[in-house]
């Protein structure tokens, strides 16, 4: 029988602690706050707590703890350089310390490339070895599946999508995320409510712009309203416009949208693709491609963090992650 693997999704608001069998079945999960705020040596020890309550009796039962940790990040060295969600962390050499205190083989990702690699392992990207994921929440982060590899890059830093330099009006260069993601889309909606913009929002927060955010713009676009179904419409025409980047770069077979905003569902989706089909080299660039919403729900992380451990960190061809099944 394989040795089990151990997952860890370290969050700005939530650590979990996961124990998967060699077939990727999750047999126990545990679940903490972060307390980000009391700094990196009291998250740490958490993490241990955590990790010791998911181990089983014996370590050589254990392959690896894979961790999926908010960026930037280096997967080579396993340090974590500057997470904005996680103060005080800066050039953290997380798989050193966690090594040293377990003995096992540890790999870090970031959690965008983890997730990519549990949609291809057992989501809406399994099968395919040319694979885009993208998360639109908070920010807009990419994981990449280039002929069966993570994209990684010399430092592990490849794959920031959210980061494509974005020309708006009179020149300003903006980005994806800047312009896309839940912040941005907020945002957006409070300007055009300060510039005098009819909205039911303006009735939703009464004096209050501040407490709008992308869900409350999602559910006015629902509802009918202009303002929002406007927001919603820009931020689609920008993701898409990115991902005939991606496209053109690196001719995708699928590609997987994940994240909170992605969930707004046509209200992203109709503009995005239009754009893409309006801004895209050549249809051949659209014969067979798959664009699918995300399929594994709060465990992608858990997940992607388990096939780290099986694909050694990303290195190995996702085709090693069929014999576990």
């Amino acid at each position: 029988m394989g040795k089990g693997i151990i997952a860890v999704d370290l969050g700005g608001t939530q650590i979990r602690a996961a124990r998967f069998d060699h077939q990727l079945n999750l047999l126990q999960r545990e679940r903490a706050l972060t307390l980000a705020e009391e700094g990196p040596e009291a998250v740490i020890q958490r993490l241990k707590q955590y990790i010791e309550k998911v181990l089983p009796p014996s370590l050589s039962d254990v392959a690896g703890i894979g961790f999926s940790s908010p960026g930037p990040l280096n997967p080579m060295t396993g340090v974590i350089i500057a997470p904005p969600n996680l103060p005080g962390w800066r050039d953290v050499p997380l798989a050193d310390i966690i090594r040293s205190e377990f003995g096992l083989p540890v790999f870090i990702g970031n959690d965008a490339n983890v997730a990519a690699l549990a949609e291809a392992s057992s989501g809406a990207a399994q099968g395919h070895r040319h694979v885009v994921y993208i998360t639109v929440s908070t920010g807009i982060g990419a994981g990449m599946i280039c002929d069966g590899r993570l994209l990684l890059g010399r430092d592990g830093l490849a794959a920031e999508f959210g980061h494509i330099p974005i020309i708006i009006e009179q020149d300003k260069v903006s980005s994806v995320e800047l312009e896309a993601a839940g912040p941005a889309i907020a945002r957006r909606a409070r300007a055009a409510l300060r510039a005098g913009s009819p909205s039911s929002l303006s009735e939703l927060v009464a004096d209050d712009n501040g407490s709008i955010d992308a869900k409350a713009v999602a559910l006015a676009a629902r509802a009918g309203d202009q303002l929002a179904t406007d927001v919603f419409a820009h931020a689609g025409r920008i993701i898409g416009l990115g991902i005939v980047s991606i496209l053109h770069l690196f001719n995708p077979e699928v590609v997987v949208l994940g994240g909170g905003v992605s969930k707004a569902g046509d209200l992203l989706y109709a503009p995005m693709l239009d754009v893409i089909r309006q801004h895209v080299l050549d249809e051949a660039y659209l014969k067979d491609l798959k664009i699918a919403p995300a399929a594994l729900g709060d465990d992608v992380a858990l997940v992607g963090a388990a096939a780290l451990v099986a694909t050694d960190g990303g290195h190995l061809d996702i085709s090693e992650l069929d014999r576990l099944f």
